[in-house]
């Protein structure tokens, strides 16, 4: 009994560091299953408010189909994302057609002034902003998870539960280009 003693205050020690850790990374794997869920809110946000902007152009600006069609296609993409590389590509894809709404409104000087347009593109300056923002707050969620995954001993129950890294939101190439607006 004496020798039993001993042997069950090691499982029980490392039952209880397996748990901890266990729960640990639990809650870690469910804030960056939070922030990437905020991240695609922000998105939606955004998506569901271009059509509103591009209807008001749309009524100033009626032979610019073109630009029409390609936004669309932008929130289409954005709303068939489901990974933060397709969410990256398809939000280059919505930066583009939203500048391409800009140069349409510099060319219809009274498109500018229309209070509706004005506070559309209030709207969406906001809620770019907000996705950055979002974006940060995912990454930063990842990393905290990403290092908690590859510390020992974690490491060793990560593995042996399945968790493996996660995938940062990272910006499409050549986003660090600044954009060429021509008239």
């Amino acid at each position: 009994m004496k020798k039993l003693i001993p042997v069950l205050a090691i499982v029980l020690i490392i039952a209880g560091i397996f748990g901890s850790t266990y729960n640990k990374l639990q809650v870690k794997d469910e804030d960056v299953n939070q922030a990437w869920a905020q991240v695609e809110n922000t998105m939606q946000r955004r998506a569901d408010l271009i059509p509103n902007l591009v209807e008001t152009v749309k009524g100033y600006a009626k032979h610019e189909e073109d630009v029409f069609t390609k936004v669309t296609e932008a929130r289409s993409a954005v709303k068939a994302a489901s990974t933060p590389k397709e969410y990256a590509a398809a939000n280059e894809q919505m930066d583009q057609a939203v500048k391409n709404i800009n140069v349409v409104a510099e060319a219809y000087p009274e498109l500018k002034a229309d209070s509706n347009f004005a506070n559309l593109q209030a709207e969406l300056a906001g809620t770019e902003n907000r996705i950055a923002v979002e974006r940060k707050r995912y990454n930063e969620a990842v990393a905290d998870f990403n290092k908690s995954v590859k510390r020992f001993p974690t490491n060793i129950v990560a593995k042996m539960l399945g968790f493996s890294q996660r995938e940062y939101f990272q910006a499409a190439p050549g986003a660090e280009k600044v954009p060429e607006v021509k008239f």
